[in-house]
């Protein structure tokens, strides 16, 4: 059953490298068909999970007559095409003929009549390695209601692609919510099977001890390894840019900064309508991608960025814009509490008002990060830095 239509869903800005995607989880089929045969599989995926530039995983294990029952939907929905926020409803994928139950609708958790005669979830989605990007939360919700069940779960990996970065607060389990369920900082390192062994073995999830799990690694992989999507894993983070900026710039949602929502370059710039960050010019517009942009129908005041001004997470640019904002006299936490669940906490916002440093802030990081990283060692399924031998299959 080819599907055209899923590879329609690659955006124009992203890019295959098909030595690397030959790497991943999903690509090692050796790992893990075998487990899968005679059993009735339920697929966690969406437009990421590609194992060559034009094939989509659900075909390929539909021509190796893989069992599958049914389709679970993250946030974005199952071709990656709905924006932000916006409710996934239950449906059918016109190209296989399979139901789609939606994990970002009435329900985040799968139900009990969604895994109905289902023996296996196969999870792979591409993720960015930032603590609020939500298929970290639905895994912890898959995982959650297999155990519940009595369903095994196979988590195929893919690289981190900001995975050389563990950085930021800390949240706290006071904060937990939707974007933010685990103690982890904004940028853990890890990728998303590392943190299903971690989910399992810190008892995260009820049942965690039930949890029949097992991850197929990517291979080859290192943490410093530089990754190239070979698909867009949301509508607003269409390039590599995009995806190494975002940990940053997700801190202005909780403002009245725009971080390009509704024009051509989301999560590449920031901007005002009448407040000068930047030199350039740009209209906020809605799109399919965001459709109800912050200062919609405005021209914003813009400041375009690359990789030189932020690395892992920026507390410069935070600081810089609060400031610019507070000698104009202008309300910058227009939305302190969703701020506040990004942070993990509303330490972060009341050092920033508070007229802290950036260094004081970053500071104010380090021994939890320090803790942190203990904690997650015995769950690490790849090296921190490229081998001493230097090994040229990890180049």
């Amino acid at each position: 059953m080819a599907s055209g239509a899923l590879s329609a869903t690659v955006s124009p800005r992203a890019y295959t490298n098909e030595a690397q995607l030959n790497n991943v989880g999903a690509a090692q089929f050796e790992q893990y068909l075998p487990g899968l045969a005679g059993k009735r599989v339920a697929m966690v995926v969406n437009q990421s999970a590609v194992v060559s530039a034009k094939e989509h995983l659900v075909d390929v294990l539909v021509s190796k007559e893989v069992d599958i029952v049914r389709i679970l939907s993250p946030e974005h929905g199952f071709r990656g095409d709905k924006g932000a926020g916006v409710i996934i409803d239950d449906g059918k994928d016109s190209a296989t003929g399979l139901p789609i139950y939606s994990l970002y609708g009435k329900t985040k958790k799968p139900t009990k009549e969604m895994l109905r005669g289902i023996d296996v979830i196969v999870f792979d989605l591409q993720d960015v390695g930032v603590r609020f990007y939500t298929y970290l939360s639905t895994l912890h919700y898959v995982l959650e209601a297999a155990a519940q069940h009595d369903v095994e779960v196979i988590v195929l990996d893919r690289p981190n692609p900001n995975g050389a970065f563990t950085d930021g607060p800390t949240l706290s389990m006071d904060f937990q919510s939707f974007i933010g369920m685990h103690p982890i900082p904004v940028l853990h390192g890890m990728t998303l099977g590392e943190l299903a062994l971690m989910i399992k073995g810190e008892g995260w999830i009820d049942g965690a001890d039930r949890l029949n799990l097992s991850v197929v690694p990517v291979t080859h992989y290192h943490k410093q390894k530089p990754y190239k999507l070979p698909v867009a894993p949301s509508p607003n983070l269409p390039n590599a840019l995009s995806v190494a900026l975002y940990p940053t710039l997700c801190f202005f949602e909780g403002t009245d900064v725009s971080i390009g929502r509704g024009t051509a370059t989301p999560f590449q710039l920031i901007g005002h309508p009448t407040i000068t960050l930047g030199d350039s010019r740009a209209t906020i517009k809605s799109t399919a991608a965001a459709p109800t942009p912050k200062h919609q129908n405005t021209r914003i005041f813009a400041r375009y960025l690359t990789r030189q001004d932020v690395t892992g997470l920026s507390p410069e640019l935070w600081v810089q814009v609060y400031q610019t904002f507070a000698a104009n006299n202008a309300n910058f936490f227009t939305r302190g509490a969703f701020f506040d669940k990004l942070a993990g906490s509303s330490q972060l916002r009341e050092q920033i008002k508070a007229g802290k440093s950036a260094q004081e802030i970053r500071a104010s990081w380090q021994a939890d990060l320090a803790a942190f990283k203990k904690q997650r060692a015995p769950y690490l399924l790849y090296p921190l830095h490229a081998p001493a031998h230097n090994d040229a299959r990890l180049k």
